[in-house]
């Protein structure tokens, strides 16, 4: 059975119900019925939380679910930047996919069209969908012959600090 992880940042409480809706009914309809949910303050706060998922040993995937709403300020840049970054890097790092359902936004009404319900998409499902489309290439990859040596557990292969 597929374990997930869900990290989802709070700071925009209607948006990241929104996104959990859509990623738990993406979950579902692959037949993964149960998630663990992590929250934290806000997106900076995520790629630490998928880095703890990730390295727990516990998760198959991670999926990372927030809103960036761009104000007056460069904190959006900075935000956004990080965020991605930090995230990207965990994946690299454990081998555990993450999924990137952060919306990075000029408006609440742009963020509200990209959510369960929205006009535009459903990023929390997206995030989900491309989480298991990587967990689908390493399954693909760890049966095809590789001169005669196994392909080590996956669990071996986390990346530093992970005891392994």
């Amino acid at each position: 059975m597929t374990r997930v992880a869900l990290c989802v940042a709070r700071f925009y409480g209607e948006l990241a119900d929104r996104l959990e809706s859509g990623a738990r009914r993406a979950l579902a309809r692959a037949g993964i019925t149960e998630a663990d949910r992590f929250d934290v303050p806000g997106a900076f706060e995520l790629p630490l939380s998928a880095s703890y998922a990730a390295r727990s040993g516990r998760y198959d995937a991670v999926v990372c679910l927030g809103a960036v709403i761009r104000g007056e300020t460069d904190h959006y840049d900075y935000v956004c930047g990080a965020v991605a970054r930090g995230i990207q890097q965990v994946q690299l790092e454990t081998l555990v996919p993450c999924g990137f359902g952060v919306l990075t936004v000029d408006t609440i009404e742009q963020a509200l069209e990209r959510v369960a319900g929205g006009s535009k998409r459903d990023t929390g499902a997206q995030a989900v969908e491309a989480v298991l489309a990587s967990l689908a290439v390493e399954e693909q990859l760890s049966l095809r012959p590789h001169g005669g040596r196994p392909s080590p557990p996956r669990r071996a292969r986390r990346g530093p600090g992970s005891g392994a």
